[in-house]
């Protein structure tokens, strides 16, 4: 799905309104009953209190964002709910629109009462609320929250009562995830139209619940002519390629792996079994000829070969030649899995990326070995180059992530350096040489242990060897790698899954997408 920019949906805002003649009240009111919708649902959810209805309520700012909040409790009213809408900001400072959402909420028999946090009866009414409406601000703050607003949100983030926030929780930037200050912790987001990059990156992406988009009546030729680089990736825009009838082995994909020293003979070995559930059609894996045996005894399905080694049980500059002509002769190499790091190792990775015009896979001591050492990105512009760096692997490498914002970090290491990075971490960001990126929706805290990474390599060596692009594959293995930690979190737990578990899952998570394509695909 496409992710668009504050400007971005102003401009639809603007054309539906000044060029469709679309009524910018019919737009808030569309977009209030959204928020209302998940508000009652939220609401409904909490044990029932014998005697009185639901309680609202809805912290209001003063532009249109605190007009969508307006108009939400007076749909919630309509809805039987016991309502106080609360106007967090100086009413003269009242969009029109804001004002005629309290004229029709007054005409209700509703009202727009001002912000008495210090009143004792209101933080009382409060704490016996069913649910909280964030309408503070929308997507166009920029600055620090302070007085009333900042006391709003913490009232909002101290009362235990589930918030449902209007477009983007208020405090977060919407085109950074950044928080400005302080921001409120909403339970459901409902945005409009399109999601905004706050709702997946930074603390911004810890803020926002779970998301909703709503169409609040913007002309649907102007979300879709809406240009985007940015765009998350969700369970619809996964798919596999169908395999053919008459296919064999070949047909899927000759992968290497590249990895291993002695006391890291596990890296290795969860890469290749992820890339054989993962669909690889031959898989072969080369490591210090010390641990072989190891190796060789851990997997069935890949095919391990021994290679020159040092005394330190690392690979030598020896096995170099023997190394890229198995490159040369596969269709995707992943490098870097458990290599461990030396001068030794580091040279012969450098030679390698100088040397194959193969499509590659850096991982883990495969990164490493091009720090100081960047410039060699640039002997392999055109081929495709794919790194995936945890934030410490990144920092190494020379990217920047002092202004906190992981995208134009990403981007713009990517477009220097004609190369795919997949930034790993929450809400793992895939950049291209284009400036396109790309946001993963999966994954979960369970994930954060050694050796996932080695799946996520293993499954990009896959979908690669396949035949995807490198465009269609690693969003997808992202996406596919988070789904399958996902299954492992609800079934034992975040504390007790292993990437083991992940690997064991992959065919569930492939079937979902099999199953699709055989649906919406021809038969």
């Amino acid at each position: 799905m496409k992710i668009a920019t504050a400007q971005q949906m102003r401009e639809m805002d603007r054309a539906a309104i000044q060029e469709r003649g679309i009524a910018s009240t019919l737009l808030m009111e569309n977009a209030a009953r959204a928020v209302a919708r998940a508000a009652v649902s939220v609401a409904e959810a909490r044990p029932e209190r014998p005697g009185r209805p639901r309680r609202a309520v809805c912290f209001c700012g003063a532009g249109n964002n605190g007009g969508d909040g307006v108009a939400a409790a007076r749909f919630l009213m309509e809805a039987g709910m016991e309502v106080r809408a609360v106007l967090v900001g100086r009413r003269e400072k009242m969009t029109s629109d804001c004002r005629e959402m309290e004229r029709r909420l007054e005409a209700k028999g509703g009202s727009l009462e001002d912000f008495t946090p210090d009143a004792p009866d209101f933080a009382c009414w409060c704490l016996e609320a069913d649910v909280m409406v964030d309408a503070l601000f929308g997507i166009g703050l920029n600055t620090p929250l302070r007085g009333d607003p900042l006391m709003a949100v913490q009232m909002m983030n101290t009362c235990d009562i589930p918030v449902v926030s209007a477009d983007i929780a208020s405090g977060v930037e919407a085109d950074t995830g950044r928080v400005l200050g302080d921001a409120v912790q909403a339970d459901v987001t409902v945005t409009f139209s399109l999601p905004k990059v706050g709702h997946f990156l930074g603390e911004g992406g810890l803020r926002t619940g779970r998301l909703t988009v709503a169409e609040i009546g913007i002309p649907l030729d102007l979300v879709l002519w809406t240009e985007s680089n940015f765009y998350s990736v969700c369970e619809n825009d996964v798919y596999l390629p169908r395999r053919e009838r008459d296919a064999y082995k070949g047909n899927f994909g000759r992968d290497y792996i590249l990895g291993g020293s002695v006391g890291y003979t596990g890296a290795p070995v969860l890469a290749a079994r992820a890339a054989v559930r993962a669909g690889a059609g031959l898989v072969s894996v080369g490591v210090p000829e010390p641990i072989w045996p190891v190796v060789a005894m851990k997997l069935d399905e890949a095919m391990p070969s021994p290679l020159p080694a040092g005394k330190t049980g690392m690979l030598s500059l020896e096995a170099t030649e023997q190394i890229l002509a198995r490159m040369n002769s596969s269709d995707v190499c992943l490098i870097g899995p458990g290599l461990g790091r030396g001068n030794g190792v580091a040279s012969v990775v450098r030679h390698l990326l100088r040397s194959a015009h193969t499509a590659v896979i850096l991982d883990a001591d495969g990164i490493n070995a091009l720090e100081g050492h960047i410039d060699v990105l640039e002997a392999r512009r055109g081929v495709v180059t794919i790194l995936t760096p945890h934030d410490g692997e990144f920092l190494r490498l020379g990217g920047d992530l002092s202004s906190g914002d992981r995208l134009a970090a990403a981007r713009s290491f990517a477009q220097e350096h004609g190369c795919c990075l997949v930034l790993k971490g929450h809400r793992t960001i895939t950049a291209f040489p284009d400036g396109s990126a790309y946001v993963n929706t999966t994954g979960n805290p369970g994930m954060a242990k050694g050796g996932s990474g080695d799946v996520l390599g293993g499954i990009i060596l896959a979908l690669l060897g396949q035949g995807m692009s490198c465009r269609e594959a690693v969003p997808m293995a992202v996406w596919l790698h988070g789904r399958a930690g996902d299954l492992c979190a609800e079934e034992i737990g975040e504390y007790g899954m292993t990437p083991g578990d992940l690997i064991e899952r992959l065919p569930r998570v492939l079937r979902e997408c099999e199953g699709k394509i055989r649906e919406l695909g021809p038969q």
